[in-house]
């Protein structure tokens, strides 16, 4: 199979095998519609694995497929930056899924979930291969259709409602980006990305597009959808908060402006100030939780603004680090939100001050939900500490030396809340009634993300050397559009 083919797989095999899930349940197979989602969205990532070496080591390949006159084609790059975020994607996509075999047994409308799923990994890895604006605005919006229905999932009113909020708030957001690309095509004849590398951007149109970021990744003051979304299964929120969602708005941003668009200086510092509130503001919103899946979607929104702060820098240590808090986020999120779906199961509620002394009912979900909670708190020496350390040595890298040492308090927030978390919840006197440990294969995915949490740190040449290389070809193609 070659490169072309390959891609075209990615994307095709859960976006369009996913209509296979909803024709199994029309025909009353629906028992085997999660084995089909896992497979779907497990062959997606293997296949990501096969690209590794080429983005890695080789030039960027990009391919153009003319679907309505030359200015709108498919065109797909294949290089580390797209590599990079799919594989991260798939790989947590197939770990949910396999969760979801025994979350979501025996609930209603289970074909549906499944195939909203695998719908929803697909436009991802579409939107991750797409050098097209206009190709990534449309994948863009079945993410925002996929997140809408699977908020809503339990169909009560309440959770209805702020399924409806989400979708208007991103699709509000995605439509002054729309505006924006309006205005770049205006100015510069063209709606490929490849074609615009280098190219300046005005103000509005920055404005209008970062509205459609910001509002996707849940950067304050756009945010308030995403802690209300917690209303969803554990594990659509693990997608919404670790896997997929937010991280599309910080995809869209590397794609445009660190490999694109050039923005104009004056913009960096206000764009940090953002990042830097975000990340600060939700950090104390945290801490004042109770709610464990608004406690942790919280932590999401301080984490995205954190991820944020490396790729404003525009340095290449702060692009790097903030490549690596994708994957290490998304790893330690996820096992977190799978953690929190297991003590729900187990305690009927998500209010921690009706848990209490779990850690000797659930010793695994516990020994897990530490793990990932210091990864993300970024104790060394797991992931999440080198990764932040790249960021902050980005920010110093690039004169920001009072942001820099701002993030650091920021990141100390996270860790008192993480730490409150698993006191309240874990340690102490026994509160409600008895519990004990999810299902098998529930308990077996969080122990696995935790392990993971805990490899990225032994492995860490390899991501490194994938963001590295991504960020290699950045610079040469930014050279190259300056040449030219």
């Amino acid at each position: 199979m070659d490169n072309q083919t390959t891609v075209l797989a990615i994307i095709g095999l859960p976006l369009l095998g996913s209509f296979l899930i909803p024709l199994l349940g029309w025909t009353g197979r629906s028992r085997l519609t999660g084995y089909v989602a896992v497979a779907l969205i497990g062959a997606a990532n293997v296949l990501t694995w096969t690209l590794l070496g080429q983005a890695q080591g080789g030039v960027p390949l990009t391919w153009h497929i003319p679907i309505y006159a030359p200015m709108v084609s498919l065109s797909l790059t294949l290089d580390a930056l797209s590599v990079f975020m799919a594989f991260a994607s798939s790989l947590l996509a197939t770990l949910i899924a396999i969760y979801s075999l025994g979350y979501i047994e025996h609930t209603e409308h289970e074909s549906e979930y499944y195939f909203i799923v695998t719908l929803f990994l697909g436009a991802m890895m579409g939107l991750v291969f797409s050098t097209n604006i206009i190709f990534l605005y449309l994948f863009w919006e079945i993410s925002a259709l996929a997140c809408w229905r699977l908020i809503g999932y339990f169909r009560e009113p309440d959770y209805i409602w702020k399924a409806d909020k989400a979708f208007l708030v991103t699709f509000g957001g995605a439509v002054f980006m729309l505006l924006g690309f309006a205005l770049v095509y205006a100015q510069y004849g063209t709606f490929e990305i490849t074609e615009l590398r280098g190219k300046a951007i005005g103000g509005v149109a920055l404005v209008l597009i970062m509205a459609g970021v910001f509002s996707k990744s849940a950067t304050v003051p756009l945010h308030t959808w995403l802690p209300d979304a917690g209303v969803a299964p554990s594990t659509i929120t693990s997608l919404l908060h670790a896997a997929i969602l937010v991280k599309i708005g910080l995809y869209g941003f590397a794609r445009l402006f660190c490999n694109g668009m050039v923005i104009p200086e004056a913009w960096h510092k206000w764009l940090l100030i953002a990042a830097l509130a975000s990340a600060f503001v939700s950090a104390c919103a945290a801490l004042q939780e109770t709610n464990i899946k608004r406690l942790l979607a919280y932590s999401t929104v301080s984490q995205i603004g954190y991820t944020f702060l490396g790729l404003f820098a525009f340095t290449r240590t702060g692009y790097i680090g903030s490549l690596l808090y994708i994957l290490a986020h998304g790893i330690a999120k996820g096992g977190l939100f799978l953690c929190a779906g297991i003590i729900e199961h187990g305690t009927h509620t998500k209010d921690m001050t009706k848990m209490g002394g779990l850690f000797r009912k659930m010793p695994v979900t516990a020994s897990a939900y530490v793990v990932c909670a210091l990864s993300i708190a970024g104790i060394p020496p797991m992931a999440g500490f080198f990764c932040k350390w790249f960021v902050v040595s980005g920010l110093v890298e690039g004169g920001y030396t009072v942001i820099a040492g701002l993030a650091i308090l920021t990141a100390v927030l996270t860790l008192l809340y993480m730490l409150k978390s698993f006191h309240v919840v874990f340690l102490g006197a026994p509160r409600g009634e008895s519990h004990r440990e999810g299902s098998p294969v529930m308990v077996a995915v969080v122990a696995v993300l935790a392990v993971l949490a805990i490899l990225v740190t032994l492995v860490l040449p390899m991501p490194y050397g994938l963001a590295s290389a991504a960020d290699s070809q950045r610079a040469i193609s930014a050279a190259t559009a300056l040449a030219r």
